[in-house]
């Protein structure tokens, strides 16, 4: 999917990792993966929070479906959480409970 907004370029660093995807408890459809600690420590160490409510902007990979959105902090778990939306879900053919490969790639606003 290309990107459409404000300029911004990969920072050229990836992390990969398999993840269960989860549905947020509640009443509201989200659905997230987990970011492994080790990776959310280094995102934050050299990225630190670009957006609000703690948020990094990210461009991410799961299968053959590429989109971008942010990554939030989630104080529970200690670690980031990525919102997977159902079109991607869908694409992909994955619900709550399965685990997928997902790759993470910060962005920084292009100078």
């Amino acid at each position: 999917m290309p990107h459409v907004g404000p300029a911004r370029q990969n920072a050229g660093v990836e992390f990969t990792f398999e993840a269960e995807l989860w549905r947020w408890p509640g009443n509201a459809a989200w659905h997230f993966v987990s970011l492994p600690i080790d990776a959310a420590d280094e995102i934050e160490d050299r990225y630190g929070t670009s957006g609000g409510f703690g948020a990094v902007k990210v461009d991410v990979r799961i299968g053959a479906t590429e989109w971008s959105t942010s990554i939030f902090p989630d104080s529970k778990s200690g670690t980031y959480v990525l919102p997977v939306k159902r079109q991607v879900r869908d694409r992909e053919g994955i619900a709550d409970g399965d685990v997928a490969t997902v790759t993470v790639s910060p962005v920084t606003p292009a100078t």
